[in-house]
């Protein structure tokens, strides 16, 4: 199942605003999102803006990185894993079930996790870049995935959205229950909803 994603929009706050409020949110509201703020998070994250080219930086524009979203409230869309696929601003269906908890046990049991409407999973396929750059390629993947971070930050605090950021998992976990191929590495995990 393929969901075609709204078309971002590009007017929120002024940059600047964005960045002097943004908090690291661990208190959500149990409340759907709605599927306009998800596009717009996911196309801020890692989608395309001109061509090729995403809105993160990338060396040697190799894209290393894939974005996951497990959905549990999000409004006209089932719960469940998904995968952002940027060339089509679209998603598409991996499983249906909501596995929120199932990631904050993974997470070592930060529970405060589950109660966001999605959890986004960047993860890294170092191959895409150790081709080309070798074992420097990892840092440069983990630079990326710090990009995407930020501009999720950022997107949900324009949208009035809270975001979280966690990098204490257990990755094997991680990948099983967002059934992730095995080459995808979860690097970070953002919940995002309704600030409490």
């Amino acid at each position: 199942m393929k969901i075609r994603l709204p078309e971002p929009k590009f007017k929120g706050i002024p940059l600047e605003e964005a960045i002097r409020k943004r908090r690291t949110i661990r208190s959500f509201l149990r409340k759907p999102i709605s599927l306009d703020h998800l596009s717009q998070l996911l196309w801020a994250g890692y989608g395309s803006t001109e061509g090729f080219r995403r809105t993160v930086p990338s060396a040697g524009a190799l894209y290393p990185m894939d974005l996951y979203v497990a959905i549990g409230e999000v409004e006209g869309v089932e719960k469940g894993v998904y995968h952002y696929i940027p060339a089509e601003h679209s998603l598409t269906l991996i499983h249906k079930e909501d596995v929120r908890e199932d990631i904050a046990k993974a997470s070592l049991y930060q529970m405060w996790m589950a109660d966001a409407a999605v959890s986004f999973v960047i993860t890294a396929e170092y191959r895409r870049i150790t081709v080309k750059y070798g074992e420097r390629g990892i840092r440069y993947a983990i630079m990326e995935a710090g990009n995407i971070s930020q501009n999720i930050f950022l997107q949900a605090e324009s949208l009035g959205l809270g975001a979280g950021i966690v990098g204490a998992f257990h990755d094997d976990k991680i990948m099983q229950i967002m059934r992730l191929p095995k080459n995808h590495h979860p690097l970070l995990i953002m919940p995002v909803g309704k600030k409490l």
